[in-house]
């Protein structure tokens, strides 16, 4: 087999696109960097012209479909759960992704994967202030508050979140000794957290309270 140079160009832009990519997610410190995309989008790249060599023989469709199985688990391994809290799912979309562009690029559609590599920028660039934007104006808290035990109190502690304009989620109580503990969930702007907060603090019938 002799070197190619259509096939040298394709593993050159692998390497340009998922740079590119690899250098946004290196920018922001995740898991799967700069090399690792990088990697990711040459291997991929490198299968999917492997398999159109090897058609005769092996059917190109059954290696695309194991590049597919084998960055999902890579992208897997991306994903972290911590408590209540999943991170890494971007991060393995984004490994998911570079392996499509690679895949695009040795499969011969250089524009196509092109745009598409540009697209997928302009998401991972321009797109979290949107998010952080939109995050902003719904806010996820639990409260837990402690005080003594009052079903008055406890209606006065609920129409806080209310007047505060929270959208209260979930709500939990347990009682210690002559102390009641009522976990609340609530949704809502940061303006509206840090307004119930102010509440918070200022009432003197409540012994503690986290958030």
């Amino acid at each position: 087999m002799t070197l190619v140079l259509d096939d040298v160009i394709k593993l050159l832009l692998a390497v340009l696109i998922g740079g590119l990519i690899g250098a946004e997610r290196e920018f922001r410190d995740k898991a799967a960097g700069f090399r690792t995309i990088i990697l990711i989008c040459i291997g991929a790249t490198l299968f999917t012209i492997f398999s159109l060599r090897l058609g005769k023989e092996v059917d190109p469709v059954r290696i695309a479909a194991s590049i597919v199985s084998g960055v999902g688990f890579l992208g897997a391994g991306a994903i972290l759960r911590d408590g209540g809290r999943i991170s890494g799912l971007t991060t393995a979309s984004t490994i998911w992704l570079a392996a499509a562009l690679g895949m695009g690029i040795g499969g011969g559609y250089i524009l196509f994967s092109g745009v598409a590599a540009v697209v997928v920028l302009i998401v991972l660039w321009v797109f979290p202030g949107l998010e952080a934007r939109l995050d902003r104006a719904r806010e996820y808290r639990t409260y837990e508050i402690t005080c003594g035990v009052s079903p008055v109190k406890l209606e006065e502690l609920e129409k806080a979140f209310r007047d505060c304009g929270l959208r209260i989620v979930s709500r939990k109580q347990t009682r210690r000794g002559d102390q009641m503990i009522v976990v609340w969930a609530a949704s809502g702007t940061l303006e509206r957290h840090a307004e119930l907060a102010r509440l918070l603090f200022a009432d003197s019938d409540i012994g503690e309270f986290r958030f």
